[in-house]
């Protein structure tokens, strides 16, 4: 039985991991910006919980310290411990160029994205340390094994940037107790893509070949990230769903399927 901690879990692929470990039996906290998301996701996820599951939430800005301490004090009040920790909050503003791209933008990636995994990843680490160990797993996303791509220059700098931290941390916690990882999830429709897409209908065209051929469901990813991440015992895992691999299985594939319209895109 694991008890475990999933930042920026309300919605997308935070919450779809979430499930994931609650109907396998696992304790899951949960996160997000507001009380009302947060319960929303609660009651959302409850019916998922097998073999005695609980999950619980609490509101928190990963950009803020002192608010991942709590989040961190709470899965041990009602858990016992903190087994394992997924950094997954973040925010993506992927069609703009770097020009385009608001002060505001820029603040709320760097601030949630980077600033919220080191926050998150400093609580774990030290509370694993002192607890008898733990794992903790960085959610990376697109532009974090360098390659760039049109409209996500901030946020692929602050996702590459993760890449080193995480590489670094590994590197840190070796020998210890605790012990460090990545997840690359691939290229995922969130709703946080959605609402991306919703203001730039034109882009969604342009783009919806590629979209359809690589994009993926966070629902048809998620039970692959959660069986990896469960059955790690490797300091400085790397999981990864587009592997070269499934990628050129998609493109023999061709994108047959419009994924798109689901969304009534």
């Amino acid at each position: 039985m694991t008890n475990a901690v999933v930042t920026g879990s309300t919605k997308g692929i935070g919450f779809a991991l979430a499930r994931e470990l609650l109907s396998r039996g696992h304790h899951v906290v949960v996160s997000g910006r507001t009380h009302e998301a947060v319960d929303e996701a609660v009651g959302r996820l409850q019916p998922a919980a097998t073999a005695g599951a609980r999950v619980v939430g609490r509101p928190a800005d990963v950009s803020d310290a002192a608010e991942v301490q709590a989040l961190w004090d709470l899965g041990v009040a009602e858990l016992g411990s903190v087994d394992l920790w997924i950094n997954n909050a973040g925010v993506a503003y992927t069609m703009r160029t770097i020009v385009e791209t608001t002060p505001d933008e820029v603040a709320t990636m760097v601030s949630t994205n980077m600033v919220g995994t080191i926050n998150g990843a400093q609580v774990a680490v030290r509370g694993m340390s002192a607890g008898g160990g733990g794992q903790v797993f960085n959610v990376l996303g697109g532009g974090s094994d360098g390659s760039v791509r049109p409209g996500m220059g901030v946020y692929s700098s602050t996702k590459r940037g993760l890449d080193m931290f995480t590489k670094a941390l590994v590197k840190e916690v070796e020998g210890t107790s605790v012990r460090v990882g990545q997840v690359r999830p691939g290229i995922l429709i969130t709703d946080g893509w959605l609402r991306e897409a919703a203001t730039s209908p034109e882009s969604v065209q342009s783009q919806r070949k590629m979209v359809n051929i690589l994009s993926d469901h966070v629902d048809d990813v998620a039970p692959y990230l959660v069986d990896r991440m469960l059955a790690s015992t490797k300091n400085g895992d790397e999981i990864a769903w587009l592997t070269t691999g499934r990628m050129m299985r998609k493109f023999m594939k061709g994108g047959k399927e419009d994924k798109l319209a689901r969304y009534g895109l």
